[in-house]
Parts: C-alpha cells; sequence; structure tokens
C-alpha cells in the first residue's frame, strides 16, 4: 500500500478538460481485464477490476467490492454498481500518466487519476453471515 501512496503522491494535478472524453469503444480497449487503482488529492481513492461485457468490481479498498456494469452516455462512462440505483457518470480522459475521471464532466466535482495498473487480483470479502 506504501507503494501505491508513494506513486499518487508524485503524480501531478491533470485537467479532465484540456484533453477529450474517452469514447466507450477506447474506454473499453484501455481498461478491459485491468484493475485499475485509483487516487484523489494524493490518496489512494479505490480500485476497479474491468471484466468482459462492461462489467466491474470497485472497491475502496476496504475488502467491500460491488459487482456493476458501465455503459457510454454521450461522451460519459456511467457505472451502475448493485447497491445504488443512480448511475455515477464520468468523463473519461487520458494522460501520459493514465486514466483521468472527472465527475459528470464538471471540474467543481471530483476529479480522480488513475495510480496504477496492477497484476494482482483484488481484496474482496465474502457477504457477512452469521449474526
Amino acid at each position: 500500500m506504501l507503494r501505491f501512496l508513494a506513486i499518487l503522491l508524485l503524480l501531478p494535478a491533470h485537467s479532465a478538460l484540456a484533453q477529450s472524453a474517452l469514447s466507450g469503444t477506447d474506454f473499453d480497449e484501455y481498461t478491459r481485464g485491468k484493475t485499475l487503482f485509483y487516487g484523489f488529492q494524493g490518496q489512494v481513492y479505490g480500485v476497479e477490476r474491468y471484466l468482459p461485457n462492461r462489467r466491474v468490481i470497485w472497491s475502496f479498498l476496504d475488502g467491500d467490492c460491488k459487482e456493476g456494469i458501465w455503459y457510454e452516455r454521450g461522451d460519459q462512462i456511467c457505472f451502475l454498481y448493485e447497491d445504488r440505483l443512480d448511475p455515477q457518470c464520468w468523463v473519461f480522459t487520458r494522460s501520459g500518466n493514465g486514466l483521468i475521471a472527472q465527475f459528470e464532466g464538471d471540474p467543481e466535482q471530483t476529479e480522480l487519476y488513475e495510480a496504477e495498473d496492477i497484476d494482482e487480483e483484488m481484496v474482496c470479502y465474502g457477504p457477512d453471515v452469521g449474526a
């Protein structure tokens, strides 16, 4: 985990507005089969595994993983997760360091950046059992 924090702190700030938004096809080609860690303001924010058929698994690095899907809507990539009915839409662009994700394409909203593509499995704990 310290390695990821060090990488995040070294990344320069980026602006998603300076680049063109990735199409769904470009996003799929870049992400499919990868596990990407995302950072926010110098901290590890979360990790997402991109599966075939536009399926994803997201975690805030707490072992609680949420399955979902993504789809293209205009210039945004929207995610629907099993625990939310409202889509989470982002404008994705590429920089020299990887992806940048601007929430709803609004510069006043959260901007995430790709920290590193790793060749490891995410840690996902099973459902809570017993009481």
